[in-house]
């Protein structure tokens, strides 16, 4: 499945609030996010929009700690 190409960090933390993540602390330009159940954090740049490679990794990282494959997690994020 292909990235979304325009997405911002507001939206991303939006859809990353689905499967339980919240924002813990923000230093800078940088969001902090963490999940309970697993235990994981992620930081998020608040850029417009996010650059592909970050979004891809922030995706891959996410995906990996929730036990699913990249492209159910993008279909969850669009839904």
């Amino acid at each position: 499945m292909k990235l979304p190409r325009d997405l911002d960090a507001a939206e991303l933390i939006k859809a990353l609030a689905r499967l339980g993540y919240k924002p813990v602390r923000q230093t800078g330009s940088h969001i902090r996010l963490q999940c309970d159940d697993p235990v994981h954090a992620i930081t998020i740049p608040n850029h417009r929009p996010l650059r592909v490679g970050t979004l891809a990794a922030i995706i891959t990282d996410v995906a990996a700690q929730q036990n699913m494959d990249r492209a159910t997690l993008i279909k969850l994020m669009q839904a």
